[in-house]
């Protein structure tokens, strides 16, 4: 099993695959590697479900660390192409916490899914001595919608046209840049392009908007991995060849700064906001179209094509691309994050 980030792929053959309670015949999709939602068959329509730990990183502004963490829990449904519709959500909450910034809290998640037509049904809500931030608890999304509309992330078909949005590692320039901006020896304009890629981490929105515009084969969230994570994931599920232009695929300002500055390749860090699709060549002009009036930055990066072998692959200019064994991000979060507390612990102690 990989030490960080999500399990792989032989634990979960060998260890979660098998033993998934009880065997029901209303489960039409169970835990499946690489497909970030399960889906019930209920009276014939399909209830789209989901869950994920809940990050609060309170550097970032409660309000918009409020709204990162709602919309990586919805994203997971909405790229299914059904609109989330109801949200269970439970907070084991750090002593540490104030009642005030809880409120900040809670208060923008009621706003955003008010807005997204999305309704709290039941939840948990208490403070613990242990937990601290940011993970502070976990969420369920749901999604009832009809079956023929999912757009699974293993539907890539040889034709297909391979769309991204945003491009690689925005999440984590985003992250590492707004969290540690004095640890990076960059020029200002070049650490403020970086902050601006925290706005382009909400994929909710783009997620529906792509399928409702489609036709959309496939649909995955650029998470851990990064965008070579994703490429292998679709290619692999669907068992085709996704051939890859490395000049097509966009990089947003301060990406590839920070992440040379960090040494992190940006291919292989979390880029959650980004959207890799497989779209219907017929679709390709209307989803981009739909996409770019909401002004957000999508390109076609290429192509997917039948293959002989079992599996699936990912061609990049003709190079094989591999899934990456562990995500840089990480890493760098951890260094940095132990480098800003040494320097908090000896302005203190020099302080005193």
């Amino acid at each position: 099993m990989s030490d960080l980030g999500k399990i792989d792929r032989a634990f979960f053959d060998r260890h979660i695959a098998p033993n998934l309670g009880a065997d029901r015949d209303d489960v039409a999709l169970g835990p499946t590697h690489g497909v970030d939602f399960g889906v019930l068959d209920i009276d014939e329509r399909a209830l789209v479900t989901a869950t994920d730990p809940l990050s609060i990183l309170p550097a970032l502004g409660l309000e918009r660390a409020a709204r990162f963490a709602l919309d990586l829990v919805l994203a997971d449904v909405a790229v299914s192409g059904v609109p989330p519709s109801h949200l269970s959500i439970c907070f084991t909450l750090p002593e540490s916490m104030t009642d005030a910034e809880f409120a900040t809290v809670w208060e923008t998640i009621h706003a955003e899914c008010a807005d997204l037509g999305v309704a709290v049904v039941t939840g948990h809500t208490a403070r613990y001595a242990d937990p601290s931030h940011p993970w502070v608890g976990a969420a369920t999304a749901m999604g009832l919608g009809e079956h023929d509309d999912i757009v699974r992330p293993d539907g890539a078909r040889p034709g297909d046209r391979l769309l991204l949005t945003n491009g690689p590692a925005v999440e984590s320039v985003g992250l590492l840049s707004t969290l540690f901006a004095d640890q990076l020896a960059l020029p200002d304009g070049v650490i403020a392009d970086a902050q601006d890629r925290l706005e382009e981490v909400f994929s909710v929105r783009d997620a529906l908007t792509a399928a409702a515009a489609g036709p959309v084969r496939a649909m995955h969230d650029v998470t851990e991995g990064g965008l070579a994570g994703a490429l292998n994931e679709m290619a692999d599920g669907a068992g085709v060849r996704f051939a890859i232009d490395r000049a097509a695929v966009p990089m947003r300002p301060g990406v590839r700064a920070v992440c040379d500055t960090l040494e992190i390749d940006p291919w292989a860090a979390t880029s959650c906001g980004s959207l890799l699709l497989a779209v219907d060549p017929a679709g390709v002009e209307a989803v981009r179209a739909a996409l770019e009036d909401r002004d957000t930055p999508v390109a076609d990066i290429g192509r997917v094509e039948a293959i002989g072998a079992e599996g699936g692959e990912v061609l990049v200019d003709g190079e094989p691309l591999e899934h990456p064994t562990v995500d840089p991000s990480w890493e760098a979060y951890a260094e940095l994050a132990a480098a800003a507390a040494e320097h908090d612990g000896r302005s203190s102690s020099a302080g005193q």
